[in-house]
């Protein structure tokens, strides 16, 4: 189960050497940043730029709050990164949790069991997030969830590791969004021509509606489904290959630096490509959106690598740094605190000060500050949620 400890090791979050002789000293910084940057905007920082849009009317602000919500079905927003920058971050950290624990002498069957508990407590996790603690009848639970699927990506990603090499985990990286393609490609729900990819018409969609108890959460579909959480896999395992990059010390963190650009550059091309005839949609994790997410993923890695642990520009990042580090814990906090009645309570009068329009917008910063002050506080006392 999960727990508070003083720790700062997390399921997904480890302590990593980063580029240079220093490093090895401590977190890679760039990583606890990159995740604090991804938090940021599930934590409240999408409602800031929401109320921006609300309060200008201005088209530029309009562009932006759009880029910060889900497309309907096929497509891409920003919004649509968050959720499997997490994931490829999770992987990221395997070589150096999993694979530290093997130099070390950890047998495989040892660690094996590791992984399936950390993954399995995280779909826990994930039907409680969803439903409360409350009894509910099995009619009205949803079993599906973000942290359900980061568990079982995360458990198969990690599975694939102890038992293959890095060559091998290649070979599952490609192996399972080709046939993730061609399953959805030749299939589809009855009374639907193959290859249909509606929500009603698709497989995956159709096969979660045959075997998943409980309710989807948009009643025929849910994008947190069984199928498509096998090219979540993927998206894990690219972290993992990441990770074995970074941690190879034959490999100048430059040149580590230009490895991740130029795939990541090389994805982003493949995922436009693929999207001709497999649409780029989070929905259903498609291929492409493997592609898609995997390469933006690569890039802002790729960035914030450079900037804070080769070039040394760290100050900036604290405060990302200080959400990266109780990612889970922000997370679920919402079901044990009212963030609302907080804000309000503390800067209801800021709101009322700064006046209409901008009072809203006044009130969405307040609410990701006080957020951040409660981690701000768990980060000086040095506990953190572990899994």
């Amino acid at each position: 189960m999960s727990t508070l400890t003083t720790s700062p090791i997390q399921a997904g979050e480890v302590s990593v050497p980063a580029a240079g002789d220093n490093e090895k000293k401590g977190r890679l910084y760039s990583l606890d940043a990159l995740r604090g940057f991804d938090m940021f905007w599930i934590m409240g920082g999408a409602g800031i730029f929401h109320a921006l849009e609300k309060a200008t009317g201005a088209p530029f602000w309009h562009t932006i709050s759009e880029q910060l919500e889900h497309p309907d079905w096929n497509g891409f927003h920003f919004y649509d990164l968050i959720f499997p920058l997490f994931l490829f971050m999770a992987g990221v950290s395997t070589p150096y949790s999993v694979g530290r624990e093997l130099e070390k002498g950890k047998s495989r069957s040892q660690l094996l069991w590791r992984v399936v508990k950390r993954g399995l407590t995280l779909v826990l996790l994930g039907i409680i997030y969803n439903n409360g603690l409350q009894l509910h009848p099995i009619s009205e639970i949803r079993f599906c969830s973000v942290l359900g699927r980061i568990g079982l990506a995360y458990m198969f990603a990690n599975i694939i590791y102890l038992y293959t090499k890095e060559r091998g985990q290649m070979i599952w990286f490609v192996a399972i969004p080709i046939a993730y393609w061609l399953l959805l490609k030749f299939t589809a729900a009855p009374g639907f021509p193959p290859g249909d990819l509606t929500m009603q018409g698709n497989f995956a969609s159709y096969l979660d509606r045959c075997i998943v108890p409980g309710k989807l959460y948009l009643g025929i579909h849910d994008p947190e489904g069984v199928a498509s959480t096998f090219p979540a896999i993927s998206t894990a395992l690219l972290g993992i290959l990441t990770g074995n990059l970074l941690r190879n010390n034959h490999t100048t963190p430059l040149r580590k630096v230009a490895l991740m650009s130029i795939t990541g550059v090389v994805f982003l091309v493949l995922a436009q490509l693929w999207n001709l005839d497999f649409p780029i949609n989070k929905n259903l994790w498609t291929s492409s959106f493997v592609l898609q997410v995997g390469g933006i993923s690569l890039l802002l890695l790729a960035l914030f690598y450079y900037v804070i642990d080769i070039a040394g520009y760290k100050k900036w990042a604290f405060f990302f740094r200080v959400i990266g580090m109780n990612s889970i814990l922000i997370y679920i906090s919402g079901h044990f605190v009212d963030w609302n009645y907080s804000n309000n309570a503390l800067f209801k009068w800021l709101g009322q000060l700064v006046g209409e329009p901008y009072g809203a917008v006044a009130l969405a910063l307040s609410f990701v500050f006080v957020k951040w002050l409660f981690l701000y506080f768990m980060y000086k006392k040095k506990v953190f949620l572990k899994v």
